[in-house]
Protein backbone atom coordinates (compact mmCIF):
# COMPACT_ATOMS: atom_id res chain seq x y z
CA UNK A 1 0.00 0.00 0.00
CA UNK A 2 1.34 3.57 -1.03
CA UNK A 3 1.19 6.40 0.66
CA UNK A 4 -0.20 9.96 -0.63
CA UNK A 5 3.21 12.29 -0.02
CA UNK A 6 2.51 15.47 0.40
CA UNK A 7 4.63 18.11 -1.39
CA UNK A 8 6.26 21.26 0.07
CA UNK A 9 4.42 22.48 -3.29
CA UNK A 10 1.20 21.19 -3.12
CA UNK A 11 1.10 22.13 1.37
CA UNK A 12 1.80 26.11 -0.48
CA UNK A 13 -0.58 25.71 -2.76
CA UNK A 14 -3.47 25.24 -0.35
CA UNK A 15 -1.92 27.59 2.04
CA UNK A 16 -2.33 30.12 -1.01
CA UNK A 17 -6.01 29.36 -2.02
CA UNK A 18 -7.06 29.92 1.78
CA UNK A 19 -4.89 33.16 1.83
CA UNK A 20 -6.38 34.12 -1.45
CA UNK A 21 -9.96 33.75 0.08
CA UNK A 22 -8.94 35.73 2.89
CA UNK A 23 -7.56 38.76 0.61
CA UNK A 24 -10.85 38.89 -0.55
CA UNK A 25 -13.06 38.86 2.43
CA UNK A 26 -10.59 41.74 3.76
CA UNK A 27 -10.95 43.87 0.41
CA UNK A 28 -14.75 43.69 0.21
CA UNK A 29 -14.69 44.53 4.12
CA UNK A 30 -12.13 47.38 3.46
CA UNK A 31 -14.61 48.99 -0.34
CA UNK A 32 -17.91 48.24 1.86
CA UNK A 33 -16.44 50.61 4.77
CA UNK A 34 -14.96 53.30 2.26
CA UNK A 35 -18.58 53.06 0.35
CA UNK A 36 -20.51 53.84 3.73
CA UNK A 37 -17.98 56.30 4.87
CA UNK A 38 -18.59 58.27 1.66
CA UNK A 39 -22.12 57.83 1.85
CA UNK A 40 -22.06 59.78 5.30
CA UNK A 41 -19.83 62.13 4.70
CA UNK A 42 -21.84 63.11 1.42
CA UNK A 43 -25.06 62.85 3.26
CA UNK A 44 -22.98 65.44 6.16
CA UNK A 45 -22.46 68.21 3.89
CA UNK A 46 -26.11 67.96 2.09
CA UNK A 47 -27.56 68.11 6.03
CA UNK A 48 -24.95 70.90 6.43
CA UNK A 49 -25.35 72.60 3.38
CA UNK A 50 -29.52 72.54 3.67
CA UNK A 51 -28.86 74.07 7.19
CA UNK A 52 -26.64 76.74 5.35
CA UNK A 53 -29.08 77.55 2.75
CA UNK A 54 -31.89 77.83 4.96
CA UNK A 55 -30.62 80.01 7.38
CA UNK A 56 -28.83 82.47 5.34
CA UNK A 57 -32.34 83.10 3.74
CA UNK A 58 -33.72 84.09 6.87
CA UNK A 59 -30.97 86.62 8.09
CA UNK A 60 -30.81 89.69 6.71
CA UNK A 61 -27.19 89.71 6.76
CA UNK A 62 -27.06 86.94 4.40
CA UNK A 63 -23.59 85.09 3.76
CA UNK A 64 -22.32 86.68 6.79
CA UNK A 65 -23.69 83.81 8.12
CA UNK A 66 -21.23 81.31 6.53
CA UNK A 67 -18.25 83.66 7.60
CA UNK A 68 -19.61 83.45 10.87
CA UNK A 69 -19.47 80.02 10.74
CA UNK A 70 -16.47 79.41 9.54
CA UNK A 71 -15.11 81.95 12.18
CA UNK A 72 -16.77 79.97 14.87
CA UNK A 73 -15.47 76.27 14.21
CA UNK A 74 -12.02 77.61 13.57
CA UNK A 75 -11.69 79.12 16.94
CA UNK A 76 -13.51 76.73 18.93
CA UNK A 77 -13.34 73.26 16.36
CA UNK A 78 -9.59 73.77 15.38
CA UNK A 79 -9.18 69.82 14.51
CA UNK A 80 -12.24 69.92 11.89
CA UNK A 81 -10.89 70.31 8.50
CA UNK A 82 -12.83 71.39 5.35
CA UNK A 83 -15.29 73.50 7.18
CA UNK A 84 -13.54 76.84 6.19
CA UNK A 85 -15.54 79.71 4.67
CA UNK A 86 -15.13 77.98 0.88
CA UNK A 87 -16.20 74.19 2.22
CA UNK A 88 -19.18 75.78 4.00
CA UNK A 89 -19.90 77.74 0.77
CA UNK A 90 -19.79 74.31 -1.57
CA UNK A 91 -22.02 72.75 0.65
CA UNK A 92 -24.69 75.12 0.85
CA UNK A 93 -24.12 75.47 -3.20
CA UNK A 94 -24.15 71.51 -3.11
CA UNK A 95 -27.70 71.69 -1.52
CA UNK A 96 -28.90 74.28 -3.90
CA UNK A 97 -28.27 72.37 -6.77
CA UNK A 98 -29.79 69.04 -6.17
CA UNK A 99 -32.55 70.15 -3.77
CA UNK A 100 -35.50 70.46 -6.37
CA UNK A 101 -33.88 67.73 -8.41
CA UNK A 102 -35.21 64.56 -7.48
CA UNK A 103 -33.49 62.36 -10.20
CA UNK A 104 -30.36 63.34 -9.11
CA UNK A 105 -30.50 63.40 -5.32
CA UNK A 106 -31.30 59.59 -5.43
CA UNK A 107 -28.02 59.06 -6.69
CA UNK A 108 -25.66 61.60 -4.90
CA UNK A 109 -24.52 59.36 -2.13
CA UNK A 110 -23.07 56.58 -4.43
CA UNK A 111 -20.73 59.49 -5.93
CA UNK A 112 -17.12 60.71 -4.22
CA UNK A 113 -17.39 64.31 -3.05
CA UNK A 114 -14.79 65.05 -5.08
CA UNK A 115 -16.51 63.78 -8.04
CA UNK A 116 -19.11 66.10 -6.82
CA UNK A 117 -16.89 68.94 -6.61
CA UNK A 118 -15.92 68.86 -10.24
CA UNK A 119 -19.17 67.87 -11.52
CA UNK A 120 -20.50 71.11 -10.11
CA UNK A 121 -17.69 72.98 -11.36
CA UNK A 122 -17.99 72.32 -15.12
CA UNK A 123 -21.30 70.76 -16.18
CA UNK A 124 -23.38 73.74 -16.79
CA UNK A 125 -27.05 71.94 -16.99
CA UNK A 126 -29.13 69.43 -15.22
CA UNK A 127 -29.31 67.20 -18.03
CA UNK A 128 -25.20 67.18 -18.25
CA UNK A 129 -25.20 66.77 -14.18
CA UNK A 130 -27.25 63.55 -14.96
CA UNK A 131 -25.01 62.11 -17.51
CA UNK A 132 -21.53 62.71 -15.73
CA UNK A 133 -22.91 61.65 -12.30
CA UNK A 134 -24.50 58.50 -14.00
CA UNK A 135 -21.51 57.50 -15.93
CA UNK A 136 -19.40 57.94 -13.08
CA UNK A 137 -21.65 55.53 -11.01
CA UNK A 138 -21.86 52.65 -13.81
CA UNK A 139 -18.59 53.21 -15.12
CA UNK A 140 -16.70 53.62 -11.62
CA UNK A 141 -14.97 56.73 -12.71
CA UNK A 142 -12.05 57.74 -10.06
CA UNK A 143 -10.93 61.36 -10.02
CA UNK A 144 -8.87 61.75 -12.56
CA UNK A 145 -10.91 59.31 -15.20
CA UNK A 146 -13.78 61.91 -14.43
CA UNK A 147 -11.78 65.08 -14.78
CA UNK A 148 -10.19 63.53 -18.16
CA UNK A 149 -13.94 62.94 -19.54
CA UNK A 150 -14.91 66.86 -18.46
CA UNK A 151 -12.06 68.22 -20.46
CA UNK A 152 -12.76 65.61 -23.63
CA UNK A 153 -16.25 67.19 -23.38
CA UNK A 154 -17.33 63.62 -23.24
CA UNK A 155 -21.23 64.54 -22.46
CA UNK A 156 -21.41 67.09 -25.77
CA UNK A 157 -19.80 63.92 -27.98
CA UNK A 158 -22.08 61.25 -26.60
CA UNK A 159 -25.28 63.87 -27.11
CA UNK A 160 -24.37 64.24 -30.90
CA UNK A 161 -23.82 60.59 -31.23
CA UNK A 162 -28.04 59.67 -30.03
CA UNK A 163 -28.87 60.38 -33.42
CA UNK A 164 -25.77 57.92 -35.04
CA UNK A 165 -27.82 55.06 -36.50
CA UNK A 166 -27.16 51.53 -34.42
CA UNK A 167 -26.82 48.09 -35.50
CA UNK A 168 -29.80 46.19 -36.13
CA UNK A 169 -28.80 43.52 -33.26
CA UNK A 170 -28.86 46.46 -30.46
CA UNK A 171 -31.80 46.66 -27.91
CA UNK A 172 -34.18 49.23 -28.30
CA UNK A 173 -34.24 49.65 -24.58
CA UNK A 174 -30.34 50.91 -24.46
CA UNK A 175 -28.58 54.01 -24.46
CA UNK A 176 -26.01 53.90 -27.63
CA UNK A 177 -22.80 52.53 -26.10
CA UNK A 178 -20.70 53.91 -29.69
CA UNK A 179 -19.51 57.59 -29.98
CA UNK A 180 -19.44 59.63 -33.44
CA UNK A 181 -15.99 60.82 -32.37
CA UNK A 182 -13.41 59.21 -30.05
CA UNK A 183 -10.69 61.57 -28.74
CA UNK A 184 -7.26 60.09 -28.01
CA UNK A 185 -5.17 62.90 -26.98
CA UNK A 186 -3.41 59.85 -24.79
CA UNK A 187 -1.82 58.66 -27.26
CA UNK A 188 1.32 61.35 -28.57
CA UNK A 189 1.39 60.09 -31.72
CA UNK A 190 4.38 61.70 -34.09
CA UNK A 191 3.31 64.10 -36.95
CA UNK A 192 3.88 61.30 -39.79
CA UNK A 193 2.46 58.33 -37.78
CA UNK A 194 1.45 54.94 -39.55
CA UNK A 195 -1.59 53.19 -39.20
CA UNK A 196 0.20 50.16 -37.51
CA UNK A 197 1.79 53.24 -35.61
CA UNK A 198 -2.24 54.33 -33.98
CA UNK A 199 -2.73 50.40 -33.29
CA UNK A 200 0.57 50.05 -31.60
CA UNK A 201 -0.22 53.32 -29.59
CA UNK A 202 -3.67 51.98 -28.89
CA UNK A 203 -2.84 48.49 -27.68
CA UNK A 204 -0.10 50.47 -25.24
CA UNK A 205 -2.93 52.75 -23.93
CA UNK A 206 -5.47 50.56 -24.12
CA UNK A 207 -6.71 51.27 -20.29
CA UNK A 208 -7.13 54.89 -21.49
CA UNK A 209 -8.69 53.76 -25.05
CA UNK A 210 -10.78 51.77 -22.65
CA UNK A 211 -11.73 54.54 -20.63
CA UNK A 212 -12.76 56.44 -23.73
CA UNK A 213 -14.72 53.41 -25.42
CA UNK A 214 -16.33 52.55 -22.28
CA UNK A 215 -15.45 49.86 -19.46
CA UNK A 216 -18.38 47.53 -20.71
CA UNK A 217 -15.65 46.82 -23.59
CA UNK A 218 -12.85 43.82 -22.66
CA UNK A 219 -9.75 43.77 -24.79
CA UNK A 220 -9.60 40.31 -27.03
CA UNK A 221 -6.33 41.21 -29.23
CA UNK A 222 -4.57 42.87 -32.42
CA UNK A 223 -4.27 41.48 -35.33
CA UNK A 224 -6.47 38.98 -34.97
CA UNK A 225 -5.96 36.36 -37.68
CA UNK A 226 -8.86 35.40 -39.82
CA UNK A 227 -8.79 32.34 -42.08
CA UNK A 228 -10.85 31.98 -45.20
CA UNK A 229 -10.42 29.23 -47.47
CA UNK A 230 -6.84 29.29 -48.29
CA UNK A 231 -6.47 33.04 -47.70
CA UNK A 232 -5.21 35.14 -44.15
CA UNK A 233 -6.83 38.19 -42.99
CA UNK A 234 -6.13 40.11 -39.95
CA UNK A 235 -8.27 42.08 -38.12
CA UNK A 236 -6.87 45.54 -36.41
CA UNK A 237 -8.69 45.52 -33.16
CA UNK A 238 -11.12 42.60 -31.58
CA UNK A 239 -13.10 43.43 -28.11
CA UNK A 240 -16.70 42.10 -26.72
CA UNK A 241 -19.25 44.24 -25.36
CA UNK A 242 -20.48 42.82 -22.49
CA UNK A 243 -23.87 44.80 -22.30
CA UNK A 244 -24.58 44.05 -26.11
CA UNK A 245 -23.16 40.20 -25.76
CA UNK A 246 -21.46 40.41 -28.84
CA UNK A 247 -17.76 40.91 -30.19
CA UNK A 248 -16.88 44.28 -31.61
CA UNK A 249 -13.96 44.85 -34.44
CA UNK A 250 -12.48 47.92 -34.79
CA UNK A 251 -11.06 48.73 -38.00
CA UNK A 252 -8.08 51.94 -38.08
CA UNK A 253 -8.04 54.21 -40.63
CA UNK A 254 -5.26 57.15 -40.81
CA UNK A 255 -7.05 58.73 -43.58
CA UNK A 256 -10.57 60.00 -44.34
CA UNK A 257 -13.45 57.65 -44.82
CA UNK A 258 -13.89 55.82 -48.43
CA UNK A 259 -16.97 53.66 -49.26
CA UNK A 260 -14.71 50.57 -50.55
CA UNK A 261 -14.23 50.19 -46.12
CA UNK A 262 -17.59 48.97 -45.78
CA UNK A 263 -17.72 45.57 -47.97
CA UNK A 264 -13.96 44.71 -46.01
CA UNK A 265 -16.03 44.87 -42.85
CA UNK A 266 -19.14 42.99 -43.77
CA UNK A 267 -16.41 40.17 -44.65
CA UNK A 268 -15.33 40.30 -41.15
CA UNK A 269 -18.19 40.54 -39.63
CA UNK A 270 -19.32 37.87 -41.58
CA UNK A 271 -16.11 35.40 -40.91
CA UNK A 272 -16.60 35.92 -36.75
CA UNK A 273 -20.18 35.21 -37.03
CA UNK A 274 -19.26 32.21 -38.53
CA UNK A 275 -16.12 31.14 -37.20
CA UNK A 276 -15.49 32.78 -34.03
CA UNK A 277 -19.15 34.08 -32.36
CA UNK A 278 -20.26 31.25 -29.91
CA UNK A 279 -23.84 30.31 -30.56
CA UNK A 280 -25.45 32.51 -27.12
CA UNK A 281 -23.74 35.61 -28.46
CA UNK A 282 -25.69 38.57 -30.60
CA UNK A 283 -23.88 38.83 -34.46
CA UNK A 284 -20.86 40.96 -34.74
CA UNK A 285 -20.41 44.56 -35.07
CA UNK A 286 -17.85 46.63 -36.74
CA UNK A 287 -16.26 50.05 -36.18
CA UNK A 288 -14.35 51.72 -39.12
CA UNK A 289 -12.42 54.05 -37.04
CA UNK A 290 -11.13 56.89 -39.62
CA UNK A 291 -9.29 60.37 -38.91
CA UNK A 292 -11.73 62.30 -41.44
CA UNK A 293 -15.19 61.24 -42.69
CA UNK A 294 -17.64 63.18 -44.69
CA UNK A 295 -21.12 62.80 -43.47
CA UNK A 296 -22.59 62.79 -47.00
CA UNK A 297 -20.22 59.87 -48.17
CA UNK A 298 -21.10 57.93 -45.12
CA UNK A 299 -24.68 58.10 -45.59
CA UNK A 300 -24.82 57.21 -48.72
CA UNK A 301 -22.46 54.13 -48.47
CA UNK A 302 -24.59 52.70 -46.08
CA UNK A 303 -28.16 53.29 -47.46
CA UNK A 304 -27.93 50.23 -49.06
CA UNK A 305 -26.32 47.91 -46.44
CA UNK A 306 -27.84 46.21 -44.07
CA UNK A 307 -24.34 45.61 -42.21
CA UNK A 308 -23.97 46.14 -38.43
CA UNK A 309 -21.34 48.63 -39.48
CA UNK A 310 -20.84 52.30 -37.92
CA UNK A 311 -18.61 54.80 -38.95
CA UNK A 312 -16.65 57.22 -36.83
CA UNK A 313 -13.63 59.41 -36.42
CA UNK A 314 -10.80 60.18 -34.05
CA UNK A 315 -9.50 63.21 -33.02
CA UNK A 316 -5.50 62.97 -31.60
CA UNK A 317 -6.34 66.77 -29.37
CA UNK A 318 -9.00 67.43 -26.85
CA UNK A 319 -11.50 69.10 -28.61
CA UNK A 320 -13.31 72.83 -28.74
CA UNK A 321 -16.32 72.63 -26.17
CA UNK A 322 -17.89 76.13 -27.52
CA UNK A 323 -17.48 74.18 -31.70
CA UNK A 324 -19.54 71.06 -29.85
CA UNK A 325 -22.02 73.06 -28.12
CA UNK A 326 -22.50 75.13 -31.26
CA UNK A 327 -23.46 72.13 -33.54
CA UNK A 328 -25.46 70.29 -31.10
CA UNK A 329 -27.31 73.81 -31.01
CA UNK A 330 -27.84 73.39 -34.89
CA UNK A 331 -28.78 69.68 -34.39
CA UNK A 332 -31.66 70.85 -31.91
CA UNK A 333 -32.47 73.42 -34.30
CA UNK A 334 -33.27 71.42 -37.39
CA UNK A 335 -35.43 68.71 -35.18
CA UNK A 336 -37.21 71.25 -34.25
CA UNK A 337 -37.86 72.60 -37.40
CA UNK A 338 -38.50 69.25 -38.84
CA UNK A 339 -40.98 68.42 -35.45
CA UNK A 340 -42.51 71.91 -36.59
CA UNK A 341 -42.91 70.95 -40.39
CA UNK A 342 -44.67 67.92 -39.81
CA UNK A 343 -46.65 69.11 -36.63
CA UNK A 344 -48.11 71.76 -39.61
CA UNK A 345 -48.70 68.81 -42.62
CA UNK A 346 -50.58 66.83 -39.67
CA UNK A 347 -52.61 69.92 -39.07
CA UNK A 348 -53.22 70.63 -42.54
CA UNK A 349 -54.71 66.92 -43.03
CA UNK A 350 -57.18 67.42 -40.08
CA UNK A 351 -58.35 70.85 -41.64
CA UNK A 352 -58.88 69.46 -44.77
CA UNK A 353 -60.69 66.63 -43.23
CA UNK A 354 -62.50 68.38 -41.79
CA UNK A 355 -63.77 70.53 -44.32
CA UNK A 356 -64.68 67.74 -46.75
Amino acid sequence: MTKKVKTKNSTALAGQENFSHIVELIITARNNTLRKINEELVSLYWNIGKHLSRETKKHFWGDKYIDNAANFLKQNHPDLRGFNKRGLERMRRFYETYNDDPIASALLTQLSWANHLLIMSAAKSPKERHFYIKKSIEEKWTYRELDRQLESAYFQRAALSENKALPANMPKDRANPFLDTYVLEFLNLPGGYTENDLQNALVENMKNFLLEIGKDFSFLGKEIKIQVGNSDFFLDLLFFHRGLQCLVAFELKRGKFTPEYISKMDFYLEALDRDYKKPNENPSVGIILCATADEQVVEYAMSRTISPTLVSKYRLELPDKKLLKKRLCEISNAMIKVKEGKSQKLNAKKIKAVTK
